[in-house]
């Protein structure tokens, strides 16, 4: 049962983008869908990867922009040698931004990665972004919930993706915080008061039914890491959903393999394409 939709002002629109590293790409065909519909969000909230891909957003580049970019610094297979050769720049960019540091908490610092990301947008505050943004981090000593609206951009980004033992966790404001997945995986919960209808996406890794091989070390403890996020968002959803949950079915693309966005925008593309018929069938599109 859908909320409200028929308005005399403008309907409110609600975005939340949900962690899940590389798997967090797949919020871009998404964004492409509600451009094809005319349609632009009254306000996001993110966590981790959603943060950064929603910041994007909220920066005023469109969908199909931000595929663009971050599409730039990886090599596919269609690829020639001459389009390599016209990236080399973007591709040593972005090796520089996920050199290993060895920070105090991590493996990498964050710090790089956002810096390349956003290296030609000039929004350095919540406040200059073009659509509001909530992104969600956790305090590492009180397992509270952090929420970001205001303020510096990218210390706030930071420590939204700051994931547990492999990015370092960022001091901000007298706390110590990590991954907002810790504590919220889909934030569509804090824009139920704040937008007449939600959309939230789902960006967690399905789980390989029937598998049986042993995972090495570092995939037990992400893979963990996202049983504990499912766990608590299955619970938060028996009391609250929003209006449009998707869920797009990426498999076989761990946390950081960034070098598959092919494939992750591949399989995104159903649930795009469910949207799109979501928004038509409501009669929200323009």
């Amino acid at each position: 049962m859908f909320r409200m939709l028929k308005r005399k002002k403008p309907l409110k629109i609600g975005l939340a983008l949900g962690g899940g590293g590389a798997r967090g790409l797949a919020h871009i065909p998404v964004l492409e869908a509600l451009d094809d519909c005319g349609l632009r969000p009254s306000v996001i909230a993110g966590t981790s990867m959603g943060a950064i891909i929603g910041a994007l957003y909220a920066s005023g580049l469109s969908g199909r922009e931000i595929r663009e970019r971050v599409s730039r610094p990886f090599i596919s297979k269609k690829d020639t040698w001459r389009d390599i050769v016209a990236r080399k720049s973007d591709v040593l960019k972005l090796v520089s931004a996920f050199a290993a540091e060895f920070p105090h908490g991590g493996l990498v610092s964050t710090r790089g990665f956002i810096a390349y990301l956003f290296s030609e947008i000039k929004k350095q505050t919540f406040e200059e972004l073009e659509i509001p943004l909530v992104a969600i981090a956790a305090d590492f000593w009180s397992a509270e919930q952090v929420t970001f609206e205001r303020g510096k951009l990218f210390p706030a980004l930071q420590a939204s993706m700051a994931v547990p033992g492999v990015f370092a966790p960022v001091q901000a404001g007298g706390r110590v915080l990590v991954d907002g997945g810790v504590v919220n995986q889909v934030p569509y919960d804090l824009l139920l008061k704040r937008a007449d209808f939600t959309i939230a996406v789902d960006v967690s890794s399905a789980r390989g039914r029937g598998r049986n091989e042993i995972p090495g070390a570092v995939e037990s403890v992400l893979e963990a890491f996202n049983i504990m996020q499912t766990a608590a968002l299955t619970a938060k959803m028996k009391y609250s959903k929003p209006d449009i949950y998707l869920r797009p079915d990426i498999q076989g693309v761990r946390i950081f393999d960034f070098g598959k966005l092919d494939e992750v925008f591949r399989q995104a593309a159903p649930a795009a394409s469910r949207l799109r018929r979501q928004l038509k069938e409501l009669a929200l599109t323009k």
